[in-house]
């Protein structure tokens, strides 16, 4: 088959065709350009997903990535960090392997069908040449022969006239001869023009032509060959990252089977283990035994007691309660005075006084009765945001539970370590360089070093004796560990021995003078300190409201901490009433408020209260 032989009159055809193939090699490259641009959006995407999810330095987010499914999860940006890589090597590749070869190629074929088809115009105007001689020598033999006729036609009527003279006719004669001679001249040259353009035709048709198509025809196909391979090329460079981005796979599947939940948990017990040991037992509180005072209507058994038992514990009563109590009803621990409400005036009467306290000397409150306190006051703590403000992190941790203390000083001696390294390094490298000196004096001045030398051992020096401080603080907490198993009640001791002098500005002796009151002052001091956790929520909380009014019957000056005092005739608002232990708590304004013996006051309730009454 050849387009030469089959195709010998289609020439506009195959110009029309070749330049359409051309068209489509442009649009296949056109589509490996926009495929390559999208390989190119897609990565940087996937980069960008990639960076965007990554722990930010020295943030809380980095200490996080410690868990192996923290870790996974980091494996797996990173891996799809390289997926990424290899969408751009793709790109890459299809670039320099199919878009700038065809582009290259595409040029190369525009020139040569250019070359092909201007051979065949070429061929085709000199076809075109001979045929326009042929018909013009045609022409000029068939009018010298219509001449020569027209002449003997002339030359006959001449000599057959008897008028015409001898002379005109001889002229026609010769005439007539000469117009037979052209004709026979023009015949002579129109064969000879035919046979040369037949010649040319038959030289056009079987020679030019055919080469010329075939040429073309080959081109053709080598266009077709080339696409093809640019096809299996653009297939190949997809093939070739496949090994790759598995591994990528792999290495996210891998880092899935990394994930250990086990270690996960212990990490999160070496993160906040505390070194405390559980509380001890509460230890029984018998109220068989006959009291000093006799219990009033507001007392705990008749407004709390029905239809509730007592909580009764075994063991020591000093154990840590705090942690399982809300914050408001801690604090209310805190402010509520624990010795027993004054007694008043001698020249105030009993009818004045129906409810005050017929003892000064009161038994100290069932525990229950605590509880009940937690749960129904809002008091502001003032010295919980002196002991969180006050001043910075202390140098040794000592606000920190034991164990997280102790990691504390390991971690910082580890990096006071590395830095004692680092500058023996460089001390190291500055004496080196000071032998050079000293063996090739033209390369620097040795005694330029010594200034240098001498300011890396002081940092060496200041480094070791600041380790050696937190060394002893290490091997103080580390021996402290182990003895604390003893009592559980002795938990917040170090706590209150660390921080006793931010401790002492908020605290006061709980303690009762009949001694009865020793159990919170304990517990109110462990919970003192670790309160400073709940400062800011403490900040955001709404005031008591006021359940009614009353008026001071008797001056009263608050000493101890979470009392107020009060003028005699002063009115003041009441926002908590008597629950038992003979005080009340009243508030001045929004800043002041506290609380003052019930026998002191005369107090209105509002009805409407919840529990409301009044004590006249």
């Amino acid at each position: 088959m050849s387009w030469g032989i089959e195709l010998w009159d289609q020439f506009d055809n195959l110009e029309k065709h070749t330049q359409w193939g051309i068209d489509i090699l442009e649009k296949y490259i056109k589509f490996v350009k926009e495929r390559t641009e999208i390989e190119l959006s897609y990565a940087k995407q996937l980069r960008n997903l990639s960076k965007k999810y990554q722990p930010k330095k020295n943030s809380k987010e980095e200490e996080e990535y410690r868990y192996t499914a923290c870790k996974a999860f980091l494996s797996t940006l990173n891996e799809m960090n390289d997926y990424a890589g290899q969408h751009e090597v793709i790109s890459e590749n299809m670039t320099s392997q199919i878009i700038v070869e065809l582009a290259r190629y595409v040029q190369e074929l525009k020139q040569e069908r250019k070359s092909h088809f201007h051979d065949g115009r070429k061929a085709q105007q000199h076809i075109e040449t001979c045929w326009k001689q042929l018909e013009s020598s045609k022409r000029r033999f068939e009018r010298d022969c219509k001449e020569a006729d027209r002449a003997q036609q002339y030359f006959e009527k001449m000599d057959a006239d008897i008028n015409v003279t001898k002379a005109d006719v001889e002229k026609a004669r010769q005439q007539a001869q000469t117009r037979h001679q052209m004709a026979e001249e023009s015949k002579a040259d129109y064969s000879s023009v035919l046979q040369k353009f037949n010649h040319e035709q038959h030289e056009y048709y079987h020679t030019h032509i055919p080469s010329i198509f075939q040429k073309i025809q080959e081109m053709e196909e080598r266009r077709i060959v080339r696409i093809g391979e640019s096809v299996k090329t653009y297939a190949e460079l997809d093939r070739q990252v496949i090994p790759i981005i598995g591994k990528c796979l792999d290495g996210i599947v891998k880092a899935a089977e990394s994930i250990d939940p086990k270690n996960d948990s212990q990490l999160v017990v070496e993160a906040y283990k505390s070194g405390f040991e559980p509380p001890g037992d509460i230890e029984f509180e018998d109220y068989t035994q006959p009291m000093k005072r006799t219990v009033s209507d507001n007392s705990l058994s008749n407004s709390r007691g029905e239809g509730k038992s007592e909580l009764k514990f075994g063991g020591k009563s000093k154990g840590k309660l705090w942690p399982f109590i809300k914050k408001n009803k801690l604090v209310s621990l805190l402010t509520s005075p624990h010795q027993p409400p004054p007694p008043p005036p001698a020249s105030a009467s009993p009818s004045a006084v129906p409810n005050g306290p017929q003892s000064p000397k009161q038994q100290k409150e069932p525990l229950s009765h605590r509880f009940n306190e937690f749960m129904t006051s809002k008091p502001k703590i003032h010295c919980f945001r002196s002991l969180k403000r006050g001043g910075a992190t202390p140098e040794d941790f000592s606000n920190l539970p034991p164990e997280q203390r102790r990691k504390k000083l390991q971690q910082k001696v580890d990096e006071l370590n590395k830095e004692i390294q680092k500058e023996m390094d460089q001390r190291d490298a500055i004496t080196k360089m000071k032998d050079v000196y000293l063996k090739n004096p033209q390369m620097g001045d040795p005694s330029s070093l010594d200034h240098k030398l001498a300011e890396v051992s002081q940092n060496i020096e200041k480094l070791r004796l600041e380790a050696q401080k937190f060394e002893a603080w290490l091997a103080e907490v580390e021996g402290r560990l182990p003895a604390r198993s003893d009592q559980a009640r002795r938990q917040s001791g170090m706590y209150e021995t660390q921080n006793a002098p931010s401790v002492n500005n908020c605290a006061q002796d709980r303690e009762s003078p009949d001694g009865s009151y020793t159990e919170e002052q304990s517990q109110e001091s462990e919970v003192k300190v670790l309160a400073t956790d709940f400062d800011d929520e403490f900040d955001d909380e709404e005031p008591l409201p006021a359940i009614g009014t009353c008026k001071a019957l008797y001056t009263f000056e608050g000493q101890n901490e979470g009392t107020i005092s009060v003028v005699e005739g002063e009115t003041l608002y009441v926002i908590e009433e008597d629950k038992g232990d003979g005080w009340t708590r009243i508030r001045r304004n929004e800043d002041e408020e506290g609380y003052v013996p019930t026998s002191y006051v005369e107090v209105y309730l509002d009805k409407n209260a919840k529990g409301a009454k009044t004590y006249i």
